[in-house]
């Protein structure tokens, strides 16, 4: 069975080349890559219940590797592209949020109280101000993504949502555009929100950590059932 490690890794190489090729999907026009990008993205979200052998997964491989397939004899390979950034920033946005329900800690309190080995309640009660409302923020910027992601997948012309279907947009974006937003901006933006609120967390609680490096390595300090148990 593979380690975690070595999952984690796998990911990350799997997310990296999904990227590149369903860019290149679209810079291109291609459907052959618009075909490979979705087998990356089938193996990505396959790992790790392939790794814990889950009968499901095994199941369910060759059924989702055989719809590809077939979305590729019919030419629609690139269709499901467009919506692929829409529902994973919607279900992250929403993951979020619904810490913030009564009753629920909310997730970046939970981290805080981790890294401070503290239960959540005993946080300092501005910090936990602070991080109640930095959850929210991650869920309406990520909630803001989404929406413009389906926006402009709408619009992509060709091959966008409302032309496949034969309506006429009032104004239209490149798939190349829609692209260079959908697989490499959103990236750049939420490490900019991440960057961001870095700086402004360490001057509004200065001493906590030395700098990036130092965050991460408290982050990855957690450890790996303090992370299972938190992306539930």
């Amino acid at each position: 069975m593979t380690t975690p490690p070595v999952a984690i890794a796998l990911q990350v190489l799997l997310a990296a080349a999904y990227a590149l090729l369903a860019h290149t999907a679209s810079a291109r026009q291609d459907d052959a890559f618009a075909a490979a990008a979705l087998v990356v993205l089938v193996l990505l979200l396959m790992v790790v219940p392939l790794r814990d052998r889950r009968r499901w997964a095994w199941l369910a491989l060759p059924l989702l590797l055989m719809t590809v397939w077939l979305l590729h004899a019919s030419g629609l390979a690139s269709l499901p592209l467009l919506l692929v950034p829409v529902a994973f920033l919607g279900l992250v946005a929403y993951w979020f949020a619904r810490s913030l329900r009564a009753g629920s800690v909310p997730r970046i309190t939970r981290i805080v109280a981790a890294l401070e080995a503290l239960p959540a309640e005993r946080v300092a009660a501005d910090l936990r101000a602070y991080t109640r409302g930095l959850t929210a923020l991650w869920a309406v910027l990520l909630l803001v993504l989404a929406v413009t992601n389906l926006a402009l997948a709408l619009v992509a012309s060709p091959g966008g949502l409302l032309a496949t279907v034969g309506i006429s947009a009032p104004v239209t974006i490149t798939r190349e555009q829609w692209s260079w937003f959908a697989n490499l901006a959103n990236y750049g933006i939420v490490g900019g929100a991440f960057v961001i609120e870095y700086w402004v967390r360490k001057w509004r609680f200065p001493g906590r950590y030395r700098n990036v490096a130092d965050f991460v390595r408290k982050l990855s300090s957690l450890g790996p059932a303090f992370w299972r148990d938190f992306l539930r």
